[in-house]
């Protein structure tokens, strides 16, 4: 998929997850070039977005009441990029139950809560919906060794994304994940492989408009090359 068009959000307000984060904080900024009135998730407080908001996205009750409150101050939310995630690599053998969980907690509950929040208001509302999360190429495509819970979780992302935009395209609230592989904020030693972080950052605001409906379900992968 083109990242070259960048889509007139003017007057939609999109939440970004994570906005606080390094991932998210260029999320926002393209966001907001293309018109978006973005509303900034993170769990610690901060100053992303025409509106800030501290929400553990693991919380159900917290995500909901943060979503309400999007929703009193800019207006319902037009779209929802959910930028929070944690890698960890170890043995499999040496990986505790505790491990497993945070993984799969940070990585795929997440997407869950934010995603179900997303799609009530936006059925409530009666209006269509873009939905973008982010997998991996561990997801995507093949796990790899020392990396069990990360690949689990990151697989997780992409069928969540897919059984979403199954469900709800007649409403056209649609889905989709962006899959990069090791993502690039110019701090790596030269020669490391990886996409730059504001091409990333592209394709999600590239899915927040009409391209969305075109790619819902999808996983665009965004592998890059050598630094």
């Amino acid at each position: 998929m083109s990242n070259s068009h960048v889509p007139d959000l003017s007057g939609r307000v999109v939440v970004v997850t994570g906005a606080a984060g390094r991932l998210g904080r260029i999320v926002t900024h393209e966001l907001a070039a293309a018109g978006a009135r973005v509303a900034g998730l993170d769990r610690e407080a901060h100053d992303v977005g025409a509106l800030s908001l501290e929400a553990d996205v693991t919380d159900e009750a917290a995500v909901a009441e943060a979503l309400a409150r999007v929703a009193g101050s800019l207006g319902e939310p037009d779209a929802l990029v959910h930028t929070v995630g944690m890698w960890a690599g170890q043995p499999f053998a040496e990986t505790s139950l505790a491990d497993w969980r945070t993984v799969l907690d940070v990585n795929l509950t997440s997407t869950f809560v934010t995603f179900r929040a997303a799609v009530r208001r936006m059925l409530d509302a009666g209006r269509a919906g873009r939905l973008v999360a982010l997998a991996s190429g561990q997801g995507a495509d093949k796990g790899l060794a020392e990396q069990a819970a990360y690949s689990a979780s990151k697989a997780g992302v992409v069928r969540l994304v897919e059984a979403v935009a199954a469900e709800y395209r007649a409403e056209d609230v649609t889905a989709a994940a962006v899959a990069p592989s090791m993502i690039l904020f110019g701090d790596e030693p030269e020669g490391t492989r990886g996409v730059e972080a504001e091409e990333v950052a592209r394709l999600c605001v590239t899915l927040c408009g009409s391209a969305g409906a075109v790619h819902s379900g999808s996983v665009v992968r965004a592998y890059g090359s050598m630094r």
